[in-house]
C-alpha cells in the first residue's frame, strides 16, 4: 500500500488551471463511468492520433493532477473537520480520482510513455482549513479548476477518442463541483456556461 504524500502547511494552493498553462492539460473524474473496465482510454480509432507522444504528455499532466486531487481529498478526510456525510462524499470523490489515475497511467503506458508518479509533498493551504466549510470550499475550488483544465484539454488531443474521454471527465468534474456548491448552500449551477 502506498504511503500518503505529506503536505506542506504553509504553501499556497496549486491550481490545476496553472498546469494547463504549463503545457499540459488536466483530466480528472467521469470517464470511469463511461469507460469502466476499459484497459485504457484508447479506442478503435487510436491509430489516427497525429502525435501519440503529445497526447501522452497531456495525459501525464492530467495524471499528475489526479495524484494531487487524491492527496487533497486525503487532507480533507484526515482533517477531522468533516461530518460523516461530507466525509463519505469526500472519500467517494477521492475514489473517482484514484480510478482516473489508474486509467490514465494505463493509457500513458499504452501510448509508450512513463506515467507520472505522485509527488512526495503537495502545497495545500492546510493552515486555512479551520472548518468543514473551509475544506469543502477548498475541494470545490480544485474541482472548478479541473473543469476549466478539461475544457482547455479537449481540443488539444490528436486522438479524438482521448478528446471524447476528456469531455466525459469534464462532465464528472462539473458534477463534483456542483454537488460541493450545493452542500455549501450555494447555487449548484450558477452560470449557463463554464470557463
Amino acid at each position: 500500500m502506498r504511503k500518503s504524500p505529506s503536505v506542506s502547511p504553509t504553501a499556497a494552493r496549486v491550481s490545476r488551471r496553472s498546469l494547463l498553462a504549463g503545457g499540459g492539460a488536466t483530466l480528472s473524474a467521469a470517464a470511469i463511468g463511461l469507460l469502466a473496465g476499459a484497459p485504457s482510454l484508447l479506442g478503435a480509432r487510436a491509430a489516427r492520433a497525429s502525435d501519440p507522444s503529445a497526447d501522452a504528455r497531456i495525459l501525464n499532466t492530467a495524471l499528475a493532477a489526479e495524484h494531487e486531487a487524491v492527496a487533497a481529498y486525503q487532507v480533507g478526510a484526515e482533517s477531522g473537520l468533516l461530518a460523516k456525510d461530507a466525509l463519505d462524499l469526500a472519500v467517494q470523490f477521492q475514489g473517482h480520482h484514484k480510478e482516473h489515475a489508474e486509467l490514465l497511467a494505463r493509457t500513458v503506458r499504452a501510448l509508450g510513455g512513463a506515467p507520472a508518479d505522485p509527488r512526495s509533498e503537495y502545497a495545500f493551504p492546510v493552515d486555512q482549513l479551520q472548518s468543514q466549510t473551509d475544506v469543502l470550499r477548498f475541494a470545490a475550488g480544485l474541482e472548478k479548476g479541473a473543469v476549466s483544465a478539461y475544457l482547455g484539454a479537449v481540443p488539444l488531443f490528436g486522438n479524438r477518442d482521448l478528446a471524447k474521454a476528456a469531455a466525459s471527465i469534464l462532465g464528472d468534474e462539473a458534477m463534483h463541483w456542483s454537488v460541493l456548491r450545493y452542500i455549501l448552500g450555494e447555487n449548484p449551477v450558477p452560470v449557463a456556461f463554464v470557463s
